[in-house]
């Protein structure tokens, strides 16, 4: 009786061993499968852009995921500062990647594409504007806060044009702004929704809307080019995988991608 009670013990033993076993290998099986995640701090402006690239980046590395974070570039480089994890940051300037850089927060960024802002009137035009030179008209002027690049982007312009054109320009289009947005996807809603009747943004943001806003070019003389950067995060979750985003974004298809959503080249040549 008592050998078949330790037998029977033993048995029950050897199940829940052989359960916790199986329990392991299942738990073993699904970590295997969880998909590599590169995380992406990039500048709204990409939005477009990084979507297609992370299409074809994850095709090219089967079990790997891209996870966009788009914002403000001031707004990313404030959260990487502040220990967000990421694995790579691409910025609209670079000033806020040099930040990161001095403080040892990224790796040797690279010049990835470069981008120019543009005037933007929502489809009605109630304001008219035909030409730059009419922005003074525009009563409800919606801008990028000072801290962000097409904030200070746009302020470099006015300046520009203000020494040609008088500081009456320059003066009544700023008291003319209604709105400083944290990002040019902001204005690009606003504008687009007729809540202003012009902003600034860029030109692949234009593109992205062309439905919904007129393009006005702002002449060269007084335009500015706006560098992207891009660079691998100093405390990565997965190094490894975000070199080979930065390496599949500066790729030809990675910059035929870029160029076709109105992005200009990484490389202008020379002068």
């Amino acid at each position: 009786m008592t050998n078949r009670k330790v037998s029977a013990g033993v048995g029950v033993l050897t199940l829940v061993a052989a359960s916790v076993l199986d329990y392991r290998r299942v738990a073993v099986g699904a970590e295997s499968a969880k998909p590599r995640e590169v995380i992406v701090f990039a500048a709204a402006s990409l939005k477009e852009a990084f979507e297609a690239i992370a299409m074809k980046f994850e095709a090219a590395h089967p079990g790997s995921r891209v996870v966009l974070q788009l914002a403000g570039s001031q707004e990313l480089s404030m959260q990487i500062e502040n220990g967000a994890k990421a694995d790579v940051f691409a910025s609209a300037d670079l000033g806020h990647m040099k930040a990161l850089q001095d403080a040892g927060l990224v790796a040797k960024p690279t010049v990835f594409a470069r981008n120019e802002p543009v005037v933007i009137t929502p489809k009605a035009n109630p304001a008219g504007l035909l030409r730059f030179e009419d922005l003074p008209e525009a009563k409800k002027l919606i801008v990028g806060a000072d801290e962000v690049p097409i904030g200070r982007y746009t302020s470099e312009v006015l300046e520009k044009a203000g020494k040609d054109l008088g500081e009456a320009f320059a003066r009544t289009v700023t008291a003319n702004i209604a709105s400083r947005e944290l990002n040019v996807r902001q204005i690009l809603a606003k504008v687009s929704l007729g809540e202003g009747d012009a902003g600034f943004v860029y030109r692949t943001d234009a593109a992205a809307a062309r439905d919904k806003v007129r393009v006005i070019d702002i002449p060269s003389r007084w335009n500015v080019t706006a560098e992207y950067p891009i660079a691998v995060t100093a405390h990565a979750p997965d190094p490894e995988l975000a070199i080979s985003w930065v390496e599949m974004v500066s790729s030809p298809p990675g910059q035929q991608i870029l160029s076709g959503a109105g992005f200009l080249t990484a490389d202008p040549g020379p002068n």
